[in-house]
C-alpha cells in the first residue's frame, strides 16, 4: 500500500481549498455541465484508505477533495502542507443548498432512513426557501442499486447528496458516477442525522479544538467509542511513522 503522505497528503495539494473556494470551483463546474466527484476526509476516512483499496480507488478518482477534521488539517501541516481552513461536508452541504436556492439547481437526497431523510428534506426547505428538491430516497437500497439509479438520473437533479456511511457511499458512487446523471454527487456521511435532528452537532469551539469526534462519542458511546479510538490511535502512528522515516 501506498504511504500515508503518497495516498492521501500529496494528491490533496490541489485540492487546499477555502469554503469560499469549493463553493465557486464547483458552482462554477456545473454551469458548465461538468461532471464532478466530491469528497471530503477525515481521520477515519485516511486511515482506512490504508487497507481497503476499494475505498482508496474512489477517494483518488475524486476531482476534489476536502480536509473534514482537524486531526488531518494538523496533521498536514506537520508535513508542510499550508491548509487554509477545515472545510466540513456539513457546512459545504448547507453552502451548497443556499446555492442551488441562488441558481435554482434542483438537488437529490439519497440515504439514511426514511424518516431521517424526509426530516432532512424537510429542514432544507425550510432553511433555504425556494430550494427545488428533485427527490430522496432512504440508503437501504442494495438489492436493487440499478433501479435507485435510474429513478436519480430520471428526476432531473444537478446535484446529488448521499448520506450512507463509509465505505459504501465512496464506492457506490465511484461505481455508478456515470449512469446517474448529475453535475455533482457528494457523499454527506451523517449529515442528514443532523439535519434531521437525530444527532447533535459539537459546539462550535469543541469543533475548532478538534473534539467533534468526543462530541459524538458522548452521545453514542457504544457505537462509536472503539471507532474513533481505534482510528485516532492508529493516525497518530502513521503520521509518528512517517515524520521518523522523513
Amino acid at each position: 500500500m501506498q504511504s500515508l503522505e503518497d495516498k492521501f497528503f500529496l494528491g490533496a495539494k490541489t485540492h487546499l481549498l477555502t469554503m469560499k473556494e469549493t463553493v465557486a470551483w464547483i458552482d462554477e463546474r456545473i454551469s458548465a455541465s461538468i461532471f464532478t466527484q466530491h469528497s471530503v476526509v477525515n481521520v477515519a476516512k485516511i486511515v482506512n484508505m490504508q487497507v481497503d483499496a476499494s475505498l482508496a480507488e474512489s477517494v483518488n478518482a475524486c476531482d476534489i477533495v476536502n480536509i473534514d477534521g482537524m486531526g488531518v488539517v494538523w496533521g498536514a501541516r506537520l508535513f508542510g502542507l499550508a491548509v487554509p481552513e477545515r472545510v466540513s461536508g456539513i457546512d459545504l452541504f448547507d453552502q451548497l443548498l443556499s446555492l442551488s436556492v441562488s441558481r435554482r439547481y434542483p438537488v437529490y437526497f439519497l440515504g439514511a432512513t426514511d424518516d431521517v431523510v424526509r426530516a432532512a428534506v424537510e429542514r432544507a426547505q425550510e432553511q433555504h426557501p425556494g430550494l427545488d428538491i428533485a427527490g430522496f430516497h432512504h440508503g437501504y437500497f442494495w438489492d436493487n442499486q440499478e433501479q435507485v439509479v435510474n429513478i436519480i438520473k430520471a428526476s432531473g437533479a444537478k446535484l446529488l447528496f448521499v448520506a450512507i456511511t463509509s465505505p459504501m457511499k465512496e464506492v457506490f458512487i465511484n461505481q455508478w458516477k456515470c449512469a446517474l446523471g448529475v453535475d455533482f454527487v457528494m457523499g454527506v456521511g451523517g449529515t442528514f442525522d443532523v439535519y434531521a435532528g437525530k444527532v447533535k452537532r459539537a459546539p462550535i469551539w469543541m469543533q475548532h479544538a478538534g473534539l467533534e469526534w468526543f462530541y459524538r462519542v458522548l452521545q453514542e458511546p457504544r457505537r462509536m467509542w472503539r471507532r474513533y479510538l481505534t482510528t485516532n490511535i492508529k493516525f497518530l502512528w502513521l503520521l509518528i511513522a512517517r515524520r521518523l522515516r522523513l
